[in-house]
């Protein structure tokens, strides 16, 4: 380091400046301004020699920083790493360390098994968990097997693990009320909007239980799965989730989870953003009876014929970009209909279905690409479709699906899906594609009018 003496022609003054000179990569040299100490003729009212007085300090700063290049490593020779030893070390999760203990999930945890009888951290084992699963995503062996690589200890054995998790879903719900508060005292968050959304995991067993069970799979497989409602906030973060037995429709997750999450964490009103699997009559007259609002996105395939004549009706569209890329329209409907279930039960012994009217918006988009997709997608069902007509009997059931749905004059084992009539003649159903067609690009959604 040292002292830059810059003399400016123009006001004929003197700038001084602590300066590192070095070279760059490519041999070439540079410098950086360290410290910038001002005019001469200013910094003479305080010093009597500024130059001397500063070239000094620069040159005991170089000497500090040269003094900082070296270290003194002492090593013994003769010691040898046992068998097995792990030499590096993973340092990154020191970021997560300090949000895993700005939220305070030690405290909570090493209070929460205060007055448990074993004996195991529960507190390291959701430290190494939440560690591995945001950097080395895994199953929970996957994760054990990984401990050792962490500069923290994390003595527990895989078994006390496994033993642990029933400890964390005992806790879970006094678990996410902790986090809450935390994230709000510590971020400020807002809960006055959240999203709520489900889905769901399948367990590689055929094994049912109370909480494991067939249902409508996401990945449409025939395992058990287990639904989970999850609510997050405007920022993305989790505030809750609620598990449901597999066999349970989406529809039915919102109503308990939105009861519970407006008690728990005193939110106020909420807006309930989700696809057309929350999309219910219950639903919309549940949120309108708590005074939230929804926006619910609409299958347009499914809904009314007066509602499709007004999707289909060219009036009151706007198109964007180039052509007909791009559409949408919309109108307020101040007397919807939406059908519920109510409380009185009919001779059959179920709940009867009534009428409520509400005010809505609805909302109707086309999009080009979005119609090539629905094409396509079912150009490729079809294909199938007349596979089966040529070969009936090849045909094992109803599992391919939607193709028996292009297909007229069959009939299906509702059991096992078989085809039933398969010495009967089979056609296309031609009308059905026709109808769909006409419907290929359009989508929908369908706030109240106060979201």
């Amino acid at each position: 380091m040292h002292l830059r003496k810059a003399h400016d022609k123009r006001i004929n003054r003197t700038y001084l400046s602590i300066v590192h000179g070095y070279r760059d990569s490519n041999g070439k040299a540079k410098s950086k301004v360290i410290q910038s100490l001002g005019y001469m003729d200013e910094l003479a009212k305080t010093y009597e020699d500024p130059i001397a007085h500063f070239t000094k300090i620069a040159q005991e700063m170089e000497a500090e920083r040269i003094a900082g290049r070296y270290k003194t490593i002492t090593i013994d020779l003769e010691e040898r790493l046992s068998q097995g030893t792990i030499n590096r070390k993973n340092y990154g999760c020191v970021v997560l360390s300090k949000i895993y203990h700005e939220l305070e999930i030690d405290r909570f945890l090493d209070n929460a098994r205060r007055h448990e009888l074993f004996s195991y951290n529960t507190e390291a084992m959701m430290r190494l968990l939440v560690y591995t699963r945001i950097m080395f995503p895994g199953s929970k062996r996957a994760s054990y097997l990984m401990k050792d690589e962490f500069f923290e200890n994390f003595a527990f054995t895989i078994d006390d693990l496994y033993d642990g998790l029933t400890h964390f879903d005992k806790i879970a719900g006094k678990l996410q009320q902790h986090l809450h508060e935390m994230v709000t005292e510590q971020y400020g968050r807002k809960t006055d909007l959240v999203y709520y959304d489900v889905t769901n995991y399948y367990f590689e067993t055929d094994k049912q239980d109370d909480l494991r069970k067939r249902g409508c799979s996401k990945e449409k497989r025939k395992d058990p799965i287990v639904q989970m409602g999850l609510l997050i906030d405007t920022e993305s973060l989790p505030v809750a989730y609620k598990l449901f037995p597999g066999n349970t429709h989406d529809s039915q997750t919102l109503m308990p989870v939105l009861a519970e999450i407006k008690k728990q964490y005193r939110t106020k009103r909420i807006v309930v953003v989700a696809d057309k699997g929350l999309n219910s009559g219950d639903n919309i007259v549940f949120n309108t009876g708590l005074g939230d609002g929804y926006i619910y996105s609409k299958s347009v395939r499914g809904a009314s014929e007066d509602f499709q004549a007004w999707v289909l009706d060219e009036s009151g569209y706007r198109h964007k970009g180039d052509g007909d890329k791009y559409k949408l329209k919309s109108k307020i409907v101040p007397d919807a209909k939406i059908r519920y279930t109510s409380e009185e039960v009919g001779k059959n012994g179920k709940n009867k279905k009534k009428y409520v009217t509400v005010e809505q918006k609805w909302i109707a988009f086309f999009s080009k690409k979005y119609a090539q997709r629905a094409k396509h997608k079912r150009e490729e069902v079809i294909a199938k479709a007349r596979q089966l007509i040529k070969n009936p009997s090849k045909y094992k059931n109803n599992c391919d699906y939607g193709v028996a749905g292009y297909v007229k004059n069959i009939k299906l084992d509702k059991e096992t899906g078989e085809i039933l009539n398969v010495a009967d003649v089979l056609f296309l159903d031609d009308e059905k594609i026709e109808a769909e067609e006409r419907l290929d690009g359009y989508y929908a959604i369908i706030p109240n009018s106060r979201s």
